[in-house]
């Protein structure tokens, strides 16, 4: 049996900050995604405004972390899979290219806006989990 450490906080969403955090979190990914080369093929999938996603993200996150639940309250369940595969009808698929430059992108995110290691360590491995369950390409 493993003893792991109680959190600094009751939720992920106390620990990083509440929603100025999840805010800059989720601005700086995006910000990432625009500037960095590594990460030109995620942008591609994401149309030619980031504006929608900025925001449908920062709700989804707020909630997912244990937060408000602006994005449920909005839109009911996330359902994430099925929303996300017009992305391959649209002609842009969620390969594993795509699964390993969103975990990248958002782990430099977390990594400088300050989010603490133990909480980063513990959101990487969700975030891969989810990423990975996103692919509706096998390559």
């Amino acid at each position: 049996m493993q003893i792991h450490e109680k959190p600094p906080a009751d939720t992920p969403f106390e620990w990083i900050g509440g929603e100025p955090r999840v805010q800059a979190l989720v601005d700086r990914f995006y910000d990432l995604m625009e500037l960095e080369p590594a990460y030109a093929q995620l942008r591609a999938v994401h149309g030619t405004s980031l504006d929608n996603a900025r925001q449908r993200l920062f709700w989804f996150l707020c909630g997912w972390l244990g937060g408000p639940q602006h994005y449920t309250d909005r839109f009911g369940h996330p359902m994430l899979r099925a929303r996300h595969l017009p992305q391959s009808i649209g002609g842009h698929s969620i390969g594993i290219k795509e699964r390993d430059q969103w975990l990248a992108c958002m782990d430099q995110a977390m990594g400088e806006t300050g989010v603490p290691e133990g909480l980063r360590a513990r959101l990487r491995d969700s975030f891969f989990q989810t990423a990975d369950w996103m692919r509706n390409r096998g390559e």
